[in-house]
């Protein structure tokens, strides 16, 4: 078998977002996270444990004709912490960057503790502090350290 034979194939995006480095595995969950499900017709590439030097398998998700938003990098960055995410106009990429996790997520996750303020019969939207390992809702103390996109809140 020769190298050609091996490599991926996925077409180029002409204008969006190429999220690349996500923890194998992943995709589906970034698919979720942004809001893809298939029914509105975006124009999606998915790869999935795919061989990679720095992580030895990763996930790639190609987005034609949509640039994330900060809100949505930041949350990915909790379930992909080594993502780069490639921001592509015609044909070539114009912005690259790894993801940063940041200090603390506010609006995007819900809490566990069914006695937590931020539940869906309060108006208090929820606020959880990014650890080392996991994240800590600022109301009740919480903490998810595990399978931290079962309690992402997708719109």
């Amino acid at each position: 078998m020769s190298d050609d034979d091996r490599e991926l194939r996925v077409s180029k995006i002409r204008n969006g977002t190429v999220i690349d480095h996500i923890t194998g595995g992943q995709a589906l969950n970034v698919l979720a996270i942004l809001g893809i499900n298939g029914s509105s017709g975006e124009e999606v590439s998915v790869g999935m444990n795919v061989p990679s030097d720095r992580m030895k398998r990763k996930d790639i998700v190609k987005v034609e004709g949509r640039e994330l938003s900060q809100n949505e990098v930041d949350v990915l960055s909790l379930i992909a912490p080594a993502a780069t995410i490639n921001i592509v106009r015609d044909y070539e990429v114009v912005e690259k960057h790894r993801v940063e996790t940041p200090s603390e997520v506010v609006g995007v996750l819900s809490c566990p503790n069914h006695n937590c303020i931020t539940t869906a019969q309060e108006p208090v939207e929820s606020r959880f502090e990014v650890l080392d390992e996991g994240v800590r809702c600022v109301y009740c103390d919480t903490i998810i350290r595990q399978n931290i996109a079962e309690h992402i809140e997708v719109e």
